[in-house]
């Protein structure tokens, strides 16, 4: 079966989850760099990344690499590429998006069209051919530039993948999934453990850590660009990973999710999401403010994406807020807390100093993973008492 090099971009500052999510499916790291993980694997690599990866934003198949100062280089690098192993005669073809840091060559629709023309002087010699229909599949081309170094890639996913098919209804500032998923996986929450989110929006957090809890594929119940490369992915490659992918799910778990949100709308709408995302039994929503936030159980969690200046009106407001959000913790016994913010004084405001906090870029915004780390829990001896 044919190999191939496989990209996958992600959060910057979430390499280290992508790379052990790709370790656990069974294949090997070839490279890492700030934003994006490569690994080796074959067309079920492609087909696996897709539907289980939870942190990834694509899957992407790289064509080749190049080194190019000059349009001339980008020109004849993109024309030497072997175009013709993966676009059919018919296909559609046009490059998505062109990213430049650091690099000579820096105007992307300048990079967009001169890749183009390359791309079809190749398949014009290649299919002996003086024009392209290109009424047949897609194939998007994604490109990036970092230092001269141009790494050519098709893109296999299509809508990114954190869109997982649930969240038809949103909140005004949502959290990705994708990212969402990556920053469980960054703590030390488990099925077994009570998890809250008292600003729970659409639902995002209790939703992607019910599908975690319950074993559900991120990408199980959405489509793909590469499903219709049929010459380079059967459909039988899919079907079997997705079979596989629905004998690990597992519903009949007795766990204790649960997310809060002052807004009744909302709560219906994570209600919506949840449903849809097959894990309704899974979590309670209900509509309360976080000056309600206790419980009676220790050692829980709280995993949350409090506002932080977007979505709440004056500046002032986020004191108040935060101070009721550190009051609320502390007298919570044994809890742990892990809050994504771009406030900040998130610290200050809440009288806690967290015991880690790393900084994660959301798309261009710079935010702050606040990780407080409460008691580890005793051990259960193995009679279960």
């Amino acid at each position: 079966m044919q190999k191939f090099e496989i990209v996958c971009p992600c959060h910057f500052g979430l390499e280290a989850v992508l790379k052990r999510e790709i370790i656990d499916l069974g294949y090997d790291i070839t490279e890492s760099v700030d934003g994006r993980i490569t690994f080796a694997g074959d067309a079920d690599a492609v087909v696996r990344a897709n539907i289980g990866l939870r942190s990834a934003e694509r899957v992407l198949v790289k064509i080749g690499s190049f080194h190019a100062e000059t349009f001339e280089d980008l020109f004849q690098g993109t024309k030497a590429l072997p175009w013709e192993e993966f676009i059919p005669k018919n296909g559609k073809f046009w490059v998505k998006k062109a990213a430049s840091v650091k690099s000579k060559l820096f105007s992307p629709s300048d990079i967009q069209s001169i890749m183009k023309k390359a791309m079809v002087e190749r398949l014009k010699e290649k299919y002996n051919v003086s024009w392209f229909d290109e009424d047949g599949e897609s194939f998007p081309v994604r490109v990036f530039l970092m230092k001269d170094e141009v790494t050519v890639t098709l893109d296999s996913t299509g809508d990114s993948l954190h869109k997982r098919g649930y969240r038809r209804l949103e909140s005004k500032a949502p959290i990705a999934e994708n990212l969402a998923a990556a920053l469980i996986m960054l703590t030390p929450w488990k099925e077994d453990r009570i998890l809250v989110d008292p600003f729970c929006g659409s639902g995002t957090f209790p939703i992607e850590a019910a599908m975690m809890a319950a074993g559900i594929a991120p990408g199980l119940n959405r489509s793909f660009t590469a499903e219709s490369w049929k010459h380079i992915i059967t459909p039988e490659n899919w079907k079997d990973v997705r079979d596989e992918a629905r004998e690990e799910i597992k519903l009949d778990l007795n766990v204790d999710i649960q997310g809060y949100d002052v807004d009744p709308e909302m709560t219906e709408i994570a209600r919506i999401n949840a449903g849809k995302a097959g894990v309704e039994k899974m979590i309670h929503f209900q509509t309360r403010s976080v000056s309600e936030l206790s419980h009676r159980k220790k050692y829980g969690f709280i995993i949350t994406n409090p506002p932080y200046g977007e979505r709440i009106g004056e500046k002032n407001e986020l004191a108040d807020l935060y101070k009721t959000i550190g009051e609320r913790y502390k007298a919570l016994d044994s809890w742990s807390m892990y809050m994504i913010t771009g406030f900040e004084n998130a610290e200050k405001y809440m009288g806690i100093k967290a015991s880690k906090n790393r900084k994660i870029y959301n798309g261009m915004m710079k935010t702050y993973f606040y990780q407080f780390m409460g008691p580890k829990p005793p051990r259960r001896d193995k009679s279960g008492e």
